[in-house]
């Protein structure tokens, strides 16, 4: 039921039957890294993304995965991408800058390419919450990267994106 008579609201959809999907992940804290692409792919095969469209692209850090993923989106071939990773809080400023870094390179990539991003780049303060939200994260990557991937396509359609 519409929220408003004669407004057009653009449908939620979480369809990934004949989407493409790239996902790009960090070897860097690899055990919380592996759990966070073990969950995405499980959901993006319960969304009905299939096993032959999708692809994984291995890089040794956070701050190589934004390269990473505009290669992808440059190459045309996938409807949505997924950065993940994990930067655990050390002792010096490094995690800022990783963190702060990576994500407005992601951003950036996104906006200039105009392919969606899911960013599962877990920032935390040890291990434990790592751990405690990798599961969940990866998951929700899968399910923004279906849903924007949807939803700009029915922009699309409706011939209205830019």
């Amino acid at each position: 039921m519409p929220r408003f008579d004669n407004v057009y609201e653009y449908p939620e959809n979480l369809d990934g039957n004949g989407l493409t999907i790239g996902i790009v992940m960090s070897r860097f804290n690899q055990d919380v890294c592996e759990g966070l692409l073990s969950a995405a792919v499980a959901e993006l095969k319960r969304l009905g993304v299939a096993d032959g469209d999708m692809s994984i692209c291995t890089v040794p850090g956070a701050l190589e995965i934004p390269l990473t993923l505009q290669t992808l989106a440059q190459s045309g071939k996938y409807d949505a991408l997924i950065a993940l990773g994990a930067v655990i809080r050390g002792e010096t400023y490094h995690f800022e800058v990783v963190s702060n870094d990576s994500c407005r390179a992601i951003m950036e990539v996104q906006l200039h390419t105009g392919v969606p991003i899911a960013n599962g780049i877990l920032t935390c303060e040890d291990d434990d919450q790592a751990i405690a939200r990798m599961q969940q994260k990866g998951s929700d990557c899968a399910q923004a990267a279906v849903e924007m991937a949807k939803l700009l396509d029915t922009i699309d359609e409706r011939g209205t994106r830019i």
